[in-house]
């Protein structure tokens, strides 16, 4: 049981700082989700993707970054199945000390990739870092519809 609120948890940080962003919008599908600008992804948390045992952020990089990053890394880093040799790389959140910058400045560079120009250029790296050390929401219901405005609350009765 503790195990999938450990998850649980790593997907609302990782959450936390793909939504920060300008129009980022998340899409979930089972344990995985799926982090888009403009109906492109930017960012991938996977659990156990293809059974490979792996908790990760998958994050679009500059060619030939992927392969550098896992050399330099292999304990941290690896290639995703299927959209690694597509320029992605995993930042593995299943081993101990994860620095949550780091995980900021990973998807921040892929949205900025991915994103419209204008978009790209406002994207707030600080404001991505204050997302990834802020408290995880036990919802995401909200943040799935960012536009969407919070429910009136009901006027007290008299």
């Amino acid at each position: 049981m503790k195990k999938a609120r450990t998850s649980d948890s790593r997907l609302a940080r990782v959450a936390n700082i793909c939504v920060s962003l300008p129009d980022a919008v998340q899409e979930r599908a089972a344990q995985h989700a799926t982090f888009l600008v403009h109906k492109s992804t930017f960012a991938y948390y996977l659990n156990d993707h293809h059974g490979d045992g792996i908790i990760s952020v998958c994050c679009k990089v500059l060619p030939g970054d992927n392969e550098v990053l896992v050399a330099a890394q292999p304990s941290k880093f690896y290639l995703p199945a299927y959209i690694g040799p597509r320029g992605w790389v995993g930042l593995r959140l299943d081993v101990a000390g994860v620095d949550w910058n780091e995980v900021a400045e990973l998807v921040v560079g892929s949205y900025r990739m991915v994103a419209p120009k204008r978009l790209a250029q406002i994207a707030n790296l600080e404001l991505a870092k204050g997302a990834a050390a802020a408290r995880p929401r036990t919802s995401t219901a909200a943040r799935n519809h960012p536009r969407r405005k919070p429910a009136a609350s009901p006027k007290p009765s008299r």
